[in-house]
């Protein structure tokens, strides 16, 4: 029960994440280093997710 909640706590901050990201990227473009750096955090969390469900 526990490992179904923290996946979905994570799923739910990798949404969050992502929208975030897209919307600095509209607004900044996508290589600004504020939208890069959002999604090196972005992918920490994937990478998280993938560890939690290997």
């Amino acid at each position: 029960m526990k490992k179904e909640l923290r996946q979905k706590s994570l799923l739910i901050l990798i949404s969050i994440k992502r929208k975030d990201m897209y919307k600095k990227a509209k607004n900044l473009g996508f290589t600004h280093p504020i939208v890069v750096a959002c999604s090196q955090e972005l992918d920490q969390l994937l990478n998280k997710y993938q560890d939690k469900v290997s």
